[in-house]
């Protein structure tokens, strides 16, 4: 239905005895289906025309008496953003007009009795915001103003002109288009992949980007300014990184990464954007509790979406928070391999933010393309506000770290060296350093696929050569005679037996008696361990030259009261020569992935808007034990009104529990059902699984 727009009429300036005959508006229609269909905005809106930058939209004006007379009247359009204003004279075709400022055309073919077609183009490096306009029918002698209505302007990737153009479709279907994305955690050694739904085209989303950019610091010290600036999308980008988070501003998300979440939301809940957004716009701006890296990174992506910016985003395994620029992150463990919280450098199992498709004129062509905006609240900018990049990714790769932004800093999170030291007695006994384990790998989704591609290179070419030759210097003679690795032996699901590996390698010509310590504490993917839940103390013999491997398992049983499906286990071994006093020590960080849920829609997963569907949910207990107090919940925004719940006393080993439930979509787009296993035997979520849903117009 297209968006029709009665004219209000505004003012009037008629000399005495003229204007009897004037030519009168009487509304002007928005034809919003043309024009969401030309300008690829479809579903961002069934309230305002959404257009983009660059490209012609098309109004129909209908007139009360008479058509307009272009042969005694001029017709003018103009367009406000707060105190700028344009006029646009309506011109025929044969006339040149500047693609630098906004043009009006109208084709003989377009002119009716009583109507007229207009063609309006905004300029390329026109700002993202809502307009105003207004239609001047002047004569030589008097002039009618109308205010029309208001149409919404944003980036316009298509376009080659277009600052965030894009040269192949598919990447604007998968970076600005598409509604539904996958976050990468967990551990290099074990990847989980969390459905997303970014939900751009969800009722009320466009509204509150837009809103965001209009409570942003810079639009209330300076509104002029700021609409200026907006045509820029590195300005864009700040801004509403800024405003993801809410630590200096009416910002969206508070974030919390410990403690109990009762006040809120717990951050792993959350698996859309759009209950956020319509959260913090509904609450008149108050920050919506909580947030952690990916639900930042996962809302900004929805907004640079929404506005037109490609976008899309990015966990990197093993990331560096270096609050002091060394480059290097120290981490402090025991001489019984118990990881100490005594550094303010940390290493996060998985961090992720987004990359955003830009040119980087400020900075030369080499720099143009994808851009890391990390709207997490780690570390200020250098304008003292908690906002990071856009930083060039090839300047990361390229070490040139005095590009803007905050290179320095996404540098640092991808390629610091961890120097490892064993304390004891507050005196350093043993010293590692490890130049290859942080940004070991760097993720993001496929084009057109749930795969993930692989963008660690884009990051760290350089370091890669460099970390080879350090590892044939690291095999010269005089290194430490002594060695020690620590692996697991394959990935693991709850409820299994952690099975290590141990590998001491003797590299001196004498026999060796030595003292093995293991320790495995539990922790949260970006914080220290904490206390030790399993230990084990041995003495070991190793002849010259000879390799030692032991062996230990750690049952279910030792773990299972602490450890639930999204923490994360750091376990260490310090190996000490009984003689020598020579320590050596390796870590290892992995995580238990969880039993899955079965969630099936009955006749597929495409469904139809307004039609109600069922969906099966169900989960097996594959533990050896049963289990007390099981609770199953299923929910989904978008498909289910409210959470639903079934529940059961005792579940037996290889027993399902299992709930029907009835769907009914609202609205179009990519939703998610998200279902949830607990028991009252451990303390947190023990699984928790995700199902896509498509949802089609009827």
């Amino acid at each position: 239905m297209d968006y029709t727009q009665q004219t209000t009429y505004v003012t009037v300036s008629v000399l005495p005895g003229t204007g009897t005959n004037h030519c009168r508006l009487r509304f002007v229609n928005f034809e919003s289906h043309e024009n969401h269909v030309s300008h690829e905005t479809q579903g961002l809106s069934e309230n305002i025309l959404v257009v983009r930058r660059g490209k012609p939209f098309k109004l129909t004006l209908m007139f009360r008496s008479r058509l307009w007379n272009p042969h005694i009247e001029s017709l003018i359009l103009e367009v406000m953003l707060g105190g700028l204003s344009e006029r646009i004279p309506v011109q025929f075709p044969e006339k040149w007009s500047d693609p630098q400022r906004w043009s009006a055309k109208v084709y003989p073919c377009n002119m009716g009795p009583q109507s007229v077609s207009i063609y309006i183009c905004a300029p390329v490096l026109s700002s993202v915001a809502v307009y105003d306009l207004l239609v001047h029918i002047e004569t030589r002698l008097d002039r009618r103003s109308y205010a029309v209505g208001s149409f919404v302007l944003l980036c316009n990737p298509w376009l080659k002109d277009d600052p965030v153009y894009m040269p192949l479709d598919v990447q604007i279907q998968e970076y600005v288009k598409s509604d539904y994305g996958l976050v990468y955690m967990g551990t290099h050694l074990n990847i989980c992949k969390r459905p997303w739904s970014f939900g751009q085209y969800e009722p009320g989303v466009l509204e509150a980007c837009l809103k965001l950019l209009q409570v942003s610091p810079q639009h209330l010290s300076d509104s002029y300014q700021d609409y200026i600036l907006r045509a820029d999308p590195i300005y864009l980008s700040r801004v509403v990184c800024a405003m993801v988070n809410s630590n200096d501003d009416l910002g969206i998300l508070e974030g919390k990464w410990q403690g109990n979440y009762k006040d809120g939301v717990k951050p792993t809940e959350w698996s859309g954007s759009a209950d956020i957004l319509n959260r913090w716009d509904s609450s008149n701006c108050s920050p919506v509790r909580y947030g952690q890296c990916w639900v930042f990174a996962s809302v900004l992506c929805t907004v640079m979406r929404v506005l037109g910016i490609p976008s899309r985003v990015v966990t990197v395994f093993n990331a560096a928070h270096d609050g002091d620029g060394s480059l290097k992150i120290e981490e402090i463990y025991s001489s019984r391999g118990e990881k100490l919280g005594l550094s303010k450098d940390s290493i996060w199992n998985f961090h992720v933010w987004v990359e955003c498709w830009m040119r980087r004129p400020d900075l030369g062509q080499e720099f143009d393309g994808w851009q890391v905006v990390d709207p997490t609240p780690q570390e200020k900018s250098a304008d003292g506000v908690y906002c990071c990049g856009p930083c060039p990714v090839v300047a990361v790769q390229k070490h040139c770290l005095c590009a803007p932004f905050d290179t320095s800093f996404i540098h640092a999170s991808v390629d610091a060296d961890i120097v490892r030291l064993i304390v004891r007695d507050g005196l350093v006994v043993g010293r590692t350093v490890d130049t290859e384990s942080v940004g070991q790998l760097i993720y993001t989704k496929s084009i057109g696929s749930d795969r993930p591609e692989n963008l660690t290179q884009m990051y760290k070419g350089i370091k890669i050569a460099q970390t080879a030759q350090t590892r044939r210097m690291s095999t010269r003679p005089g290194g430490p005679s002594l060695k020690v690795s620590l692996d697991i032996d394959r990935v693991l699901l709850v409820g299994e037996s952690i099975s290590v590996r141990v590998t001491i390698t003797n590299h001196s010509s004498s026999p060796r008696i030595l003292i093995e310590h293991l320790n495995t504490q539990l922790k949260e993917y970006n914080s220290n361990p904490e206390k030790s839940f399993w230990k084990i103390q041995k003495q070991v013999h190793i002849q010259p030259y000879k390799v030692l491997t032991l062996h230990h398992v750690i049952p279910p049983s030792e773990y299972e009261s602490v450890l639930a499906g999204d923490d994360i286990v750091n376990m260490a071994v310090v190996i000490k020569d009984i003689r020598t006093k020579e320590r050596v020590l390796d870590t290892q960080e992995f995580n238990i992935s969880s039993p899955q849920i079965t969630i099936e829609i009955e006749g597929g997963d495409s469904i139809q808007m307004k039609k109600e569907h069922t969906a099966q949910v169900s989960f097996t207990n594959k533990f050896a034990k049963a289990l007390n107090g099981a609770v199953l919940t299923v929910e989904g925004s978008g498909l289910l009104p409210d959470k639903h719940h079934v529940r059961m006393v005792l579940l037996q080993p290889g027993e399902k529990i299992e709930k029907k439930v009835s769907v009914m979509a609202t609205s179009p787009g990519t939703k998610l059902m998200m279902a949830t296993f607990s028991y009252s035997g451990s303390p947190h979520i023990i699984s928790r699984s995700f199902h896509k849903v498509f949802v089609m117009t009827a």
